[in-house]
């Protein structure tokens, strides 16, 4: 019995692991159903917000709308043909109907409206379908301020309005509000899941940071890219950029903010004493995760990193606080900026803000606070001047400014984490980095 304790442990342990990330067949399963629970659950809700009673998202096969992309199910990887679907919601009846003109019905939960062989035109039959129904309100998927909910092209727009009866002209509008809902909006379960996505994903960063991928003074940080790619390909996910890895160091001057992300040297040989910052993502059950954390490298004779590198995470982690201290549903992105930036700088900290709406595409819709290029905000109606929903997934990204004297020179802490704003108000998805990841040895790094 001993001998088989170990290998059942072993085998347990693979049990557990093999949970985290789904066959496919079962990620399919999973997908419709989280599907079928937002057709269900969010989309009379957010259609009742928006005041739009019918909305209708046109595409064709390879150049979807990224709205509709959403929409599609698990065993459809593209649309089909011209795709038309019509979601039209009567409010005093509380009903919705999710029709598709299309030959064929779009998974379980849009069945089609249209038999070709009774009418051949699509366009007429999505017409008929319009005249029944008399919809206030036309959403169409156009819009100059928000890039995911601009998916319907020109073509089928003039096709659209060249066919539309002259009665219903005046009741198109434009439904970026309601495609922003949707896209943003999640539910309990997907919240559920995303926990799971977030932390794979910072297993991923932690095996990373340690002495089992880097060696000093050999690995470089474009193999710990690639690395890390790999990763992600041999547990069947995927990810939505290519890693970031990128070093500072006390012979270093600090560069651009830019230099993270384009223009950094490759293969720089990664040291003893270097502070190694990564930006990183996945894909996984049509949610996305952004991510950015900080490793030291030990010298010889070290067990933790310095005491000033301690400090400047924790001026990081102060800068989150102010942040998302100031979320509060209603208050616009540039309010949320304004105020975040105010309190930290009293504070005597030098921050930078440029939190995304992170779900169903990693640089999401929704209330965008900052863009590092733009720390005094957006003038025009996009994402910035959107206000903050509940139930909705943003990456905490920023950073903060710190004078090293030890070094003689600035640094810059670099930190990305999922948080969840819900009716009870901001929470991280599933922790945040507090303690510096030590390579050789792997600290527990994330916090309350």
């Amino acid at each position: 019995m001993k001998k088989l304790l170990p290998l059942l442990f072993a085998c347990l342990t693979c049990l557990v692991q093999s949970q985290h990330i789904l066959p496919e067949e079962d990620r399919a399963r999973v997908v419709d159903e989280l599907l079928e629970e937002r057709f269900r659950e969010v989309l009379p809700r957010i259609m009742d917000d928006t005041g739009i009673d019918m909305w209708i998202l046109i595409s064709r096969e390879y150049n979807e709308d990224p709205v509709l992309r959403t929409m599609l199910p698990a065993t459809w990887l593209n649309a089909r043909r011209r795709t038309i679907l019509v979601f039209y919601r009567n409010k005093e009846r509380d009903t919705t109907e999710r029709l598709a003109v299309a030959r064929y019905n779009i998974g379980k939960s849009i069945l089609s409206a249209w038999d070709k062989e009774k009418e051949p035109d699509q366009w007429k039959r999505l017409m008929e379908i319009i005249q029944e129904c008399k919809p206030e309100k036309i959403g169409l998927n156009y819009s100059q301020d928000h890039n995911i909910a601009d998916g319907l092209d020109k073509t089928d727009f003039d096709a659209f309005m060249e066919r539309l009866p002259a009665a219903y002209r005046k009741r198109v509008v434009s439904a970026e509000q309601l495609a922003v809902r949707w896209i943003e909006t999640r539910t309990e379960r997907e919240m559920v899941i995303f926990s799971q996505l977030v932390s794979i994903t910072h297993n991923i960063i932690a095996e990373a940071f340690s002495e089992k991928v880097i060696t000093p003074g050999v690995t470089t940080t474009t193999e710990l890219e690639w690395w890390m790619r790999q990763k992600v390909t041999d547990l069947g996910l995927e990810t939505w950029f290519h890693p970031t890895v990128d070093v500072q160091r006390t012979k270093e001057e600090l560069v651009s903010h830019l230099y993270s992300f384009s223009g950094r040297p490759e293969d720089m040989v990664i040291l003893p004493g270097d502070l190694l910052h990564c930006d990183f993502g996945i894909t996984y059950l049509r949610l996305n995760t952004d991510c950015q954390e900080l490793a030291y490298v030990l010298k010889p004779g070290e067990k933790e990193a310095p005491a000033f590198l301690r400090d400047a995470l924790e001026d990081g982690n102060r800068v989150q606080d102010y942040l998302t201290q100031n979320m509060i549903a209603g208050r616009t992105g540039n309010e949320i900026l304004a105020q975040s930036l105010a309190a930290a700088k009293k504070a005597n900290l030098r921050p930078a803000i440029y939190t995304h709406p992170l779900g169903s595409y990693g640089h999401s819709a929704g209330t965008t606070i900052g863009m590092w290029d733009s720390q005094g905000g957006v003038m025009k109606d996009d994402g910035e001047n959107y206000p903050l929903n509940p139930n909705t997934v943003y990456a905490i990204e920023l950073n903060t400014t710190v004078y090293i004297p030890e070094w003689k020179r600035d640094i810059r802490v670099m930190l990305e984490e999922a948080g969840f704003f819900g009716e009870n108000g901001f929470r991280y998805v599933n922790e945040r980095q507090t303690e510096l990841l030590l390579i050789p040895r792997v600290s527990e790094h994330l916090g309350n």
